[in-house]
């Protein structure tokens, strides 16, 4: 009776702390255009403070999140050590500059953060153009025309088995 009695405990108490585990957030696997004008409009209401850029979900299935990025102004610049990231401009321009070396660098996780880029390569992007940053590249909007609004993607890459 005892060992019953102890099962139906442990049974308890991991569906108590399964229970307790915050939920993941549901897949979504379609965003229509007019979502995507939605959104563009919350970003643009949500954003204070002048932040330079406000986020909002587009697509999502774990562990990859597509985000739109609504971007008014010059932020930090960025290094992610495990991550890829793509890109596609859906509205706007702006001046990106890829390579070169993070200026005032810090940590932030798995990731590093800068003011600014030496050196590197500057490019005008566009409405339509797509970009892709590998792992461990610096990456920065150094001047946004206005707006920018982006489509994120940040694609984990594999451990070589070195």
């Amino acid at each position: 009776m005892q060992i019953i009695g102890m099962g139906l405990t442990l049974t308890l108490l991991a569906a108590g702390a399964l229970a307790q585990q915050p939920a993941s957030p549901p897949m979504k696997t379609y965003t229509s255009a007019a979502d995507i004008a939605a959104l563009i409009a919350k970003a643009k209401s949500d954003r204070r403070d002048n932040a330079p850029t406000t986020t909002e979900n587009i697509l999502r299935v774990a562990p990859y999140n597509a985000s739109l990025e609504y971007r008014a102004a010059v932020g930090p610049a960025a290094v992610h050590e495990k991550e890829a990231e793509f890109f596609y401009v859906i509205d706007g321009s702006a001046t990106m500059i890829t390579g070169g070396k993070l200026v005032d660098e810090k940590r932030n996780g798995d990731n590093l953060t800068g003011t600014a880029i030496e050196g590197g390569t500057s490019r005008s992007v566009a409405k339509g153009d797509f970009i892709v940053v590998p792992e461990n590249t610096p990456h920065w909007f150094s001047a946004i025309n206005g707006t920018v609004v982006l489509m994120s993607l940040h694609v984990p890459r594999p451990v070589s088995g070195k």
